[in-house]
C-alpha cells in the first residue's frame, strides 16, 4: 500500500478493491488523475482507493501519469536528541529538495538540509520512508517523489534559514515540541516519525 497526499488528503494505492464504505474504487489503470486531483483539491473527494492486483505496479501507472520530481531529505538528531525543523509557507516541514543532475540521493538529501538550514557535520545514520506528495508548478500538477534519511550531527554552529527558499526559521526542538510542530506540519511528514506522532485521517478529526 502507497499512500499520496494531495493538500493532506491521502489517496490510497492498493491491491484491493474494497477497502471500507468512504472509498470510493478506481483501477489505477483507468483513473483521469488529474480531473480527480481537482477534485480533491476542491473538496469534492475524500477518501479515494486506486487499485490494481500487481502491487508492483501501482506507482509505475502512477508516474506515467504524471511528471516525477524526485527529492531528497533528512530527519536530523543531535546530541540532545532534538530534531531539525524548518518553518515555511506557515508550516513546520523537514529539510529536503530536489534532485541535481549528477547526484546520488543520499548526495541530494544531505546538500538540501545542509542549504535550508545551515547544519554541518551531517552523517546519514539509515534510510527512511519514500514519501508521495501532489504539488502545483506553472499551473500543472506534479508528483514528488522524495526519499527520507535519518541524519545525525553533533555540530552546534548557528543555524541559518535559507531565506531565497522562503524559509523563516530553522531550529532544533525537543520531543514536546517536535509534536506540537507536528501539529502544524503535513500529513506526509508525520508519517517519518514513530507511531506516537501519529493523526487519523485529517477528515476523520474532531473540531
Amino acid at each position: 500500500m502507497y499512500k499520496v497526499f494531495v493538500n493532506d488528503i491521502p489517496i490510497i494505492l492498493t491491491t484491493e478493491k474494497d477497502i471500507g464504505k468512504k472509498y470510493k474504487s478506481i483501477p489505477i489503470k483507468s483513473v483521469k488523475l488529474k480531473k480527480l486531483i481537482k477534485k480533491i483539491y476542491d473538496g469534492e473527494q475524500l477518501y479515494i482507493n486506486l487499485y490494481h492486483r500487481n502491487e508492483e505496479k501501482l506507482l509505475a501507472h502512477l508516474k506515467k501519469k504524471m511528471k516525477l520530481v524526485v527529492a531528497g531529505g533528512g530527519l536530523v538528531y543531535n546530541d540532545n536528541k532534538e530534531i531539525l525543523f524548518i518553518h515555511r509557507n506557515g508550516r513546520w516541514d523537514l529539510p529536503k529538495g530536489k534532485i541535481e543532475k549528477g547526484e546520488d540521493i543520499e548526495e541530494c538529501a544531505l546538500r538540501e538540509v545542509q542549504e535550508e538550514t545551515g547544519v554541518e557535520g551531517l552523517k546519514i545514520t539509515k534510510p527512511l520512508e519514500i514519501t508521495y506528495h501532489v504539488f502545483k508548478r506553472n499551473g500543472k500538477f506534479r508528483l514528488k517523489e522524495t526519499f527520507w534519511y535519518e541524519m545525525h550531527t553533533s555540530s552546534t554552529n548557528e543555524l541559518l534559514p535559507q531565506k531565497k527558499e522562503g524559509i523563516k526559521k530553522a531550529k532544533w526542538l525537543n520531543f514536546q515540541k517536535s509534536q506540537k510542530a507536528l501539529n502544524k506540519s503535513y500529513e506526509n511528514i508525520k508519517l517519518l516519525f514513530p507511531k506516537v506522532y501519529l493523526t487519523k485521517h485529517p477528515n476523520d478529526r474532531v473540531a
